[in-house]
């Protein structure tokens, strides 16, 4: 689930600030949108038409028996009346068309735009907050919550405009048919109003926790298949499954109490309206027995009433739809309103590549009191090549981390050429920088697009350099669609050392100042660590290079060597000087843990 400050419960019933921040939207579409709103007020108001000719066909006719009227005359009105309602239904038709058309094009282009501010408002905000996300459920959350707000506008907004205007004029005939029955018939819209205030939270209320557990089902689902190997190989089909279950099961539970209320609720207004309306019904046959109203009169009140009745009666749902959007707006709101990554207005264009910490600490914010590096200091001259070394847990991981900019120093600083990692646009700075990871991840497009990844816009010849300088050229075009080979989700249909060198070619096109390695040849057959290597070395020549070491071989060529141990420099020096010195290092390569 997601962590609570990043998407707080709703509490107001339809808060105008989510209102406002949906419309304004839909305003970028102004001249599709206030058009195809002001055709729905048209066809609303005509939709009123229909119980006022109606009216007049029942009406007419019964005044002509009471009245002793010449037949031919009714049925010459009755005619005149009907080509009349076909009229307004035809002009009612065509406006509809267009005002269909307009809604669509307006909300779905509105909610293009709200896709691509949050999916650009996302990616730019800082490692800090994904590290507090559980893998999955953010995308699966955005992804309800969007089709939410999909569903208002292109759906509740329109049927709450028509029926609100069809409720107004209906309200307004019915008054001017008979005002006594009318009061008679709004003495029960204070107790629906308090019906709907109480109803209307614990729908909410529910809603969310509906949508929250429907988000945890499609995370097991994302977590499912990108661990699939891992499932299978533990043979753990059957336990993802009953995961998948409980999590449907409890989205079940929650969307069952919610149906208990909405059921309630609906049941309640189906009583109170129809029953005043039947009340009403009664009342009014009771005055036209007295002569205290028209038959005509009456047939509009009946009429008109059904109308008001079932825009009243389609409350409920509406009320029940915007207040699943406006739990839905708000979060996306939060989201839009977590801060991006702040960095300096410094350009990095011309960095050498020297690099310094100065007594840098850290500590995540989810683990306080504990430092995962403490005090370290040290410098990598411009083109030198720097490997580190410890056990699991020592920190240098987090060093790879400072060093791109995913997490600031708790304390210390971190600098590229004498001048502090925060006086830098954190996007320019990376652009100077490459990593090639112990497990490479592609995305799901061919290999050509995954090495140019490393510099978009690319050429295709320049895409092919890199990949000769990186030893993948010739297992490229060995495949049967060459740079054109979809590489599969994650890059799952190319082998680990194929891999690493499409990741190795996407860093030589970034032709970076500072390189960061972490260990790229650890899990390699001896073949491919040959190719890797040889790739590698090619890519570090002339470059700043932190490498995180698994492997003597790699540690051996180093310029200098950093022993980390609980954060802390513990050994610095090259690889004869540690080996002479008899420490920590020494003891690691005597025991082949490197």
């Amino acid at each position: 689930m997601l962590s609570h400050p990043v998407m707080p419960a709703p509490h107001s019933a339809v808060p105008p600030a989510s209102l406002r921040w949906v419309l304004s939207y839909l305003m970028r579409e102004k001249r599709v949108f206030l058009p195809s709103l002001a055709a729905l007020f048209i066809t609303a108001g005509l939709s009123l038409a229909f119980p006022y000719f109606l009216g007049k066909l029942i009406g007419g006719p019964s005044d002509a028996l009471a009245n002793q009227r010449d037949p031919a005359e009714v049925l010459a009105q009755s005619n005149t009346v009907i080509l009349q309602l076909l009229a307004v239904l035809a002009v009612q038709a065509l406006v509809a068309f267009f005002r269909v058309q307009g809604f669509i094009r307006s909300g779905e282009s509105a909610l293009n735009r709200m896709r691509a501010d949050i999916f650009a408002h996302l990616v730019r905000l800082p490692m800090a907050f994904f590290q507090e996300q559980r893998a999955g459920a953010l995308s699966n959350r955005v992804s309800a919550d969007l089709g939410v707000v999909r569903d208002t506008l292109l759906h509740t907004v329109p049927q709450a405009v028509r029926q609100s205007v069809i409720l107004t004029g209906g309200l307004v005939f019915i008054f001017v048919a008979s005002w006594k029955l009318s009061l008679i018939m709004l003495s029960c819209v204070p107790v629906v109003v308090l019906a709907i205030a109480f109803f209307g939270r614990r729908v909410k209320r529910h809603s969310k926790a509906a949508q929250d557990s429907l988000a945890e089902a499609g995370t097991v689902i994302e977590e499912t298949v990108q661990g699939i190997a891992d499932v299978k190989a533990f043979t753990n089909e059957g336990f993802e499954g009953r995961r998948y279950q409980r999590a449907l099961d409890t989205f079940l539970a929650v969307t069952c109490r919610g149906a208990k209320n909405r059921a309630a609720f609906l049941s309640f207004i189906i009583f109170a309206l129809f029953g005043t309306i039947s009340f009403v019904a009664w009342h009014g046959a009771r005055m036209l027995a007295t002569g205290q109203i028209s038959w005509e009169n009456f047939a509009y009140f009946i009429l008109f009433s059904i109308f008001v009745g079932a825009s009243l009666g389609s409350l409920p749902e509406i009320i029940s739809q915007l207040q699943q959007t406006a739990g839905a707006t708000e979060r996306l709101r939060a989201l839009m309103d977590e801060p991006v990554e702040r960095g300096g207005d410094g350009d990095a264009d011309g960095l050498t590549g020297a690099l310094t910490f100065q007594g840098v600490g850290f500590q995540y914010p989810s683990r306080p009191g504990m430092d995962v590096l403490d005090g370290l200091d040290f410098d990598v001259g411009a083109g030198m090549r720097l490997a580190i070394v410890g056990p699991s847990g020592a920190g240098k991981s987090t060093v790879f981390s400072l060093i791109l900019g995913f997490n600031r120093p708790t304390r210390g600083r971190v600098c590229f050429d004498g001048r502090d990692a925060a006086m830098f646009d954190h996007r320019a700075l990376r652009r100077r920088i490459a990593i090639v990871p112990q497990e490479v991840m592609l995305f799901g497009g061919s290999i050509a697009e995954n090495i140019g990844y490393g510099r978009p816009g690319a050429t295709g010849e320049e895409i092919r350099k890199a990949a000769e300088q990186a030893n993948a050229h010739e297992f490229i075009v060995a495949l049967p669609e060459g740079y054109g080979t979809q590489v599969g989700p994650r890059g799952t249909k190319l082998s680990g050392g194929q891999r690493q060198r499409v990741a190795i070619a996407r860093a030589i096109l970034a032709d970076p100042a500072i390189l960061l390695l972490d260990e790229a040849t650890s899990a390699l057959d001896s073949e491919s660590e040959r190719l890797v290597n040889d790739a590698l070395e090619r890519l570090m020549r002339g470059r700043t290079s932190l490498v995180i070491a698994h492997r003597l071989s790699t540690v051996r060529h180093a310029d200098r060597i950093l022993v980390l141990n609980h954060g802390r420099l513990t050994e610095a020096g090259t690889h004869d000087e540690l080996i002479a010195r008899g420490g920590t290092y020494r003891l690691l390569v005597e025991t082949q843990l490197l």
